[in-house]
């Protein structure tokens, strides 16, 4: 196995459901060794979500592999002195507590910094640590509703609707991500760590860029636009004889070959509704309904191939066990085979950017919970002696 970048950074997770245990899941990904610390006695509130393979939450496997488990009581002085030890041997720590829990547990920033001032300590919550609504309990659909992403998502005029998946979960994850990594890359130039405040409403709605820009530049406010774009047309799903496919036309000379050689109506390149691309946006739904027309006389299957032809972007509209089956999903490893010590045959998804000098690796499944505490424990310097006292007072 290559060396990876991340080899030799010591992580501990102390997070649980998501958007921590995705940040962290990516940095095992790279090679850093990483520490699921679980709270006495549950666990992460997943293990708890099916489905399930021989008692293992299929959910949480799916993003905890690469890690250690250790199971640890932090209502106990000796529960936290154990995470004091870990501490002071690591470069990353990571939480998603609501604000203030981690100050009464005795492990916020402000504690841990004594014990280690490089340590980089990224907290995320669902509002932030500071602010009036801090203290508000975050779930991915309150800030899917709270970043105005809602209020967009969907067909006009119907209900609200949340993205289909927890976009706001995996988007804070992400951004902690990579506000570790600027952090380690500071911390390697400076020797100093810090604190990074990460909330899963701001993750999403600093990806709300063309909506920003509409509402700085006209004070427009997005409305639900179902698969259209905002300032491009023709550019979303349209009805076929046999179903739904997607189409984008991106520039004038791309319309007139679809005009021309996909749809044989020459005339819409004249018509002065459809003759520039703001054109085509302003006067949308009659665009829409000309496409259809055509489109619904001929199969997905035969639209796709005359618009492949002429180099226009297009596709399918895929349900997921498709996009799972589909031949470039597996050419390009996105789905990874693996035995599991309990539930046994597993699948997971693969890595998505393929490095060719430091690849990611899966080196070892989702732990059992407090499977490593023991291992943990030992390196620590921690006795057999003291391991079993552990044990017996239901700190480990």
């Amino acid at each position: 196995m290559q060396m990876q970048p991340l080899s030799g950074v010591k992580v501990l997770d102390l997070s649980h459901v998501l958007a921590g245990p995705y940040c962290t899941m990516v940095l095992g990904d790279m090679g850093a060794e990483v520490i699921k610390v679980e709270q006495y006695p549950d666990g992460d509130l997943i293990r708890a979500t099916g489905p399930f393979r021989n008692g293992l939450s299929y959910s949480f496997t799916m993003i905890n592999r690469n890690k250690q488990g250790l199971r640890l009581n932090l209502m106990t002085e000796q529960g936290r002195e154990i995470l004091y030890r870990l501490v002071e041997t690591a470069d990353v720590f990571v939480e998603n507590f609501r604000p203030g829990v981690a100050k009464k547990l005795g492990i916020d920033y402000e504690t841990l910094k004594q014990l280690n001032p490089k340590l980089i300590y990224c907290s995320i919550s669902g509002y932030g640590q500071t602010g009036p609504q801090s203290q508000k309990g975050g779930l991915d659909i309150m800030a899917q509703g709270m970043s105005g992403i809602m209020s967009m998502t969907g067909e006009k005029n119907g209900r609200p609707v949340k993205v289909g998946i927890p976009i706001h979960d995996i988007g804070a994850g992400i951004t902690a991500l990579y506000h570790v990594l600027f952090a380690y890359i500071h911390r390697m130039k400076t020797g100093e760590g810090q604190y990074i405040d990460v909330s899963l409403v701001e993750s999403g709605l600093a990806w709300t860029v063309w909506e920003a820009a509409a509402y700085f530049g006209e004070g427009e406010v997005p409305s639900p636009n179902g698969s259209r774009h905002r300032r491009i047309a023709p550019y979303q799903g349209y009805r076929t004889q046999t179903g739904y496919i997607l189409i984008g036309v991106v520039n004038a000379k791309m319309w007139e070959r679809f005009c021309r050689y996909v749809v044989e109506k020459e005339e819409w390149i004249k018509d002065p509704r459809f003759a520039t691309v703001n054109d085509r946006v302003t006067h949308v739904d009659e665009l829409e309904s000309a496409m259809e027309e055509v489109l619904l006389q001929q199969p997905s299957e035969y639209w796709l191939e005359r618009l492949e032809v002429q180099g226009i972007p297009c596709g399918p509209i895929y349900t997921y066990d498709e996009v799972l089956q589909n031949e470039q999903t597996i050419h390009r490893e996105m789905i990874l085979e693996y035995e599991h010590p309990v539930a046994g045959p597993m699948k997971t998804l693969g890595f998505p950017a393929k490095m060719s000098r430091t690849p990611a690796h899966f080196r070892m499944p989702a732990p059992s919970l407090g499977q490593h505490s023991e291992l943990i424990l030992k390196q620590l310097d921690y006795t057999e002696e003291e391991i079993e006292q552990f044990k017996s007072e239901s700190i480990i």
